[in-house]
């Protein structure tokens, strides 16, 4: 993982979080299970972005990332998804190589214009749905918008489950939330903590 604790420390003093999507654009899934054409795979795209908006309850940004007041704004989010070919994205097994450092992924999402709506932007980058180890490796980026800084970043591997295509790896998303609310955003709380004694 990689932490600016010099920002993480002003991120965790501010109320407000931005939440500005899923961002498919580097994802990988292997071919088995996700075997079909473009239109189906923009509609889950979609769907999954929806969820999290849809149902704030259990998809809970604002309890597991301390923010009582959270925006959103999918606008640059989605329209890089609906980039995605499915060409690109299907596989037929995930490669070693198809693993992005910490550095990689702050290169990359800190050339993203994200809305400078807020001073701290959040979203999720999929790396791979990989239906062989039943597992989504997911990336949580936290960004300062108005400099495009990489505030965080960290990768998460987690099981999906559940009935259908959408709400089997869906679960990965409620997973990666609950692990942040209940055990994650302590660890992060107290390495700011450790970096100021």
């Amino acid at each position: 993982m990689y932490m600016n604790e010099t920002l993480f420390s002003d991120f965790l003093k501010t109320r407000e979080i931005l939440w500005v999507g899923i961002n498919f654009a580097k994802a990988k899934f292997t071919q088995e299970g996700f075997d079909f054409n473009q239109e189906i795979l923009q509609h889950y795209l979609q769907e999954w972005n929806k969820l999290i908006l849809n149902d704030q309850k259990k998809y809970d940004i604002r309890m597991s990332f301390r923010k009582p007041v959270m925006q959103y704004d999918l606008s640059v989010i989605t329209k890089m998804n609906k980039a995605l070919k499915v060409n690109d994205v299907l596989t037929l097994f995930i490669s070693s190589q198809h693993v992005y450092s910490d550095e990689q992924m702050r290169e990359y999402a800190s050339k993203i214009a994200l809305p400078t709506t807020l001073p701290y932007a959040l979203m999720f980058v999929v790396e791979s749905f990989d239906t062989t180890v039943k597992t989504a490796a997911i990336w949580v980026v936290i960004t300062k918008t108005a400099t495009k800084e990489v505030v965080l970043c960290e990768k998460f591997l987690k099981k999906p489950a559940g009935i259908g295509t959408r709400n089997y790896w869906a679960r990965t998303f409620y997973n990666v939330f609950y692990d942040i609310q209940s055990d994650t955003f302590h660890r992060w709380e107290n390495m700011v903590q450790t970096c100021d004694l």
